[in-house]
Order: C-alpha cells, then sequence, then structure tokens
C-alpha cells in the first residue's frame, strides 16, 4: 500500500502523464471514485493470497517466487534468469 500510495502522491503532484496521455486524478476522488487506483489496491489487497493459493492448487508445479523488497527483486532479476530477459 506504501508504494501505491506513494507512487500516485508523486503522479499527481508532479503531473505525471500516464499511457495515452493520463494524468492521475485529483485526490479527492479517492473518496468518490470506487475505481481509484488507491481505493482498488485497498479493496483487492488480500485477494492475492487466495489467487496464489489457487494456481497452487491448480498447478503445484509452478514454482512461486515471493520477492519481499526492492533489493529482492534486483538480486532476483541480476540472477540466472537475467540471461533471459536480453
Amino acid at each position: 500500500m506504501r508504494q501505491v500510495i506513494a507512487r500516485t502522491l508523486i503522479r499527481r503532484w508532479r503531473r505525471v502523464s500516464l499511457w495515452n496521455g493520463n494524468l492521475e486524478p485529483p485526490l479527492r476522488t479517492i473518496l468518490t471514485d470506487k475505481e481509484h487506483i488507491i481505493r482498488w489496491a485497498w479493496d483487492t489487497r488480500h485477494n492475492t493470497a487466495a489467487r496464489i493459493g489457487a494456481l497452487d492448487s491448480q498447478y503445484p508445479a509452478l514454482p512461486v517466487v515471493r520477492l519481499r523488497s526492492h533489493r529482492q527483486v534486483r538480486a532476483w532479476l541480476a540472477g540466472p534468469l537475467s540471461q533471459t530477459l536480453r
């Protein structure tokens, strides 16, 4: 949630152009728009574990990698799989 909120605030403050020239809406729309990205992230944050569990049941051989920090992501991307990303 911290990352979603920080990205949204920075994009709104800096008026960063998103895809197709879209801009983040005014922050007050968090209260009125049920599909505002921050509200959506908050409302769906508990669904991820259930989705991963369902995939694990359906495809037990599918590896699931849990990366909990930016450092872990960088290390993962720099590891053996980096050759396949080129």
